[in-house]
């Protein structure tokens, strides 16, 4: 029988935004692994597919003086703006004990580290530039799935004649930037991304080809329903399901719910990369980041939480249940449906070819994140013109860095 006194002791408060129904199926093989192993889970679920409010009652927590053991971030500048705060945890000794260095892709590893230690765990790698399809919508008019904008647009105004939603979209910030940098990615590439997005170049963020971006991001506007304001994404997911929509442009996170649906992803529901972004790999990485605590029985339970999240069955596991890839790229993967099989494949061949980047949200900090999300938003429910939009782009990204 467990000591009673050990499982209290290794408690960990959890803060994530993991709320959907394949979302939480998924979380669930954390929380019984860790619950398996001696450990008390405390949950503490805050709704909200982008992680903003979750975000915001992380650091409300903090300014109370009451932070969590751990917390669901994005890699990268969301853990270092928390580093530059004196205030996470390493679990570098369990990550050196296995091994994590060389099992992680490089844009991993980078991303989960503070001042050369391990911080946070990665959890799975998710790829953003995905459009989805039903299959039975097109073949239903005689239409192909589009692999460029130009017949994205064709597509779609046939569909739309048709009477069929072409584009199924949750009008909320984040998600209006994922069609955002799916349209910034196909259109101008990995390179133009990189410059404009990630290194926040004000010539190339306020020039043509993201004028350009910005015209075909208004574009697909038209091609949503008037319900998509407001709504969440795995609802816009679900019209996919049911036929009411012919595509979706979202991360492979929307996996879990055609899964949670009983749909075999890359037969009943169709995979591709966004239009024009073949070769390339924008990843959106999740991570538990860990924070100090006085108690060192907290810290035990963190470690015991960081190695069972890169732990083989947890990541082969949970990303059979998200709809992402492990973030071990030793992980075998046996028994992956076919986008899953096909996004490593993906990352691979990105990666080698230096074209695997990370999204703007995993790649610049909150506030510059943000200050470009507001613009993004602002532009695509609005009448503002393209070129506005650009000059604003390059004032935000500056007034942001100041921040």
């Amino acid at each position: 029988m467990m000591n009673t006194a050990v499982v209290l002791a290794l408690s960990v408060e959890v803060l994530h935004w993991w709320t959907s129904g394949g979302e939480a199926k998924a979380l669930k093989v954390l929380k019984q692994e860790f619950e398996a192993a001696g450990g008390t889970w405390a949950d503490t679920p805050i709704a909200g597919g982008g992680g903003d409010t979750a975000r915001s009652i992380l650091k409300s927590r903090f300014a109370s003086k009451h932070p969590p053991a751990a917390a669901q971030l994005h890699m990268g500048p969301q853990v270092w703006d928390w580093g530059k705060e004196g205030v996470l945890a390493s679990v570098d000794g369990v990550a050196r004990k296995n091994g994590w260095d060389t099992a992680l892709a490089p844009l991993v590893g980078k991303g989960v580290k503070w001042d050369g230690k391990f911080v946070a765990a990665p959890v799975n790698i998710h790829r953003e530039n995905w459009l989805w399809a039903n299959p039975a919508v097109f073949k239903k008019h005689n239409l192909k799935v589009p692999t460029t904008w130009a017949e994205f647009n064709d597509a779609a105004d046939k569909l739309k004649a048709a009477g069929v939603t072409p584009l199924a979209h949750g009008g909320q910030p984040w998600q209006d930037v994922v069609l955002f940098d799916g349209v910034a990615l196909g259109l101008g590439g990995v390179d133009y991304y990189r410059k404009a997005f990630l290194e926040l170049d004000p010539a190339v963020l306020g020039g043509d080809t993201t004028v350009k971006v910005l015209t075909q991001f208004r574009k697909l506007k038209s091609y949503t329903d008037k319900g998509a304001p407001g709504r969440d994404w795995n609802l816009a997911s679900a019209m996919l399901i049911r036929g009411e929509a012919a595509m979706q442009l979202q991360g492979d996170w929307v996996k879990g719910e055609f899964l949670a649906a009983g749909l075999k992803p890359g037969v009943d529901i169709l995979c591709l990369p966004s239009p024009g972004s073949a070769g390339t790999f924008t990843a959106n990485n999740d991570s538990f980041v860990f924070f100090k605590a006085a108690d060192p029985d907290q810290a035990k339970a963190q470690e015991l939480l960081a190695g069972l999240v890169m732990g083989e069955k947890f990541q082969d596991e949970f990303s059979r249940q998200k709809g992402s890839i492990p973030a071990r790229m030793d992980t075998p993967m046996q028994g992956f449906d076919q986008c899953a099989l096909d996004s490593r494949k993906a990352l691979k061949e990105a990666t080698a070819a230096d074209k695997a980047i990370p999204i703007m949200n995993n790649g610049t900090s909150e506030a510059v994140t943000g200050a470009l999300t507001d613009v993004i938003t602002a532009f695509f429910n609005s009448d503002m013109p393209p070129v506005d939009a650009a000059k604003q782009l390059v004032a935000a990204a500056k007034s942001a860095q100041t921040i």
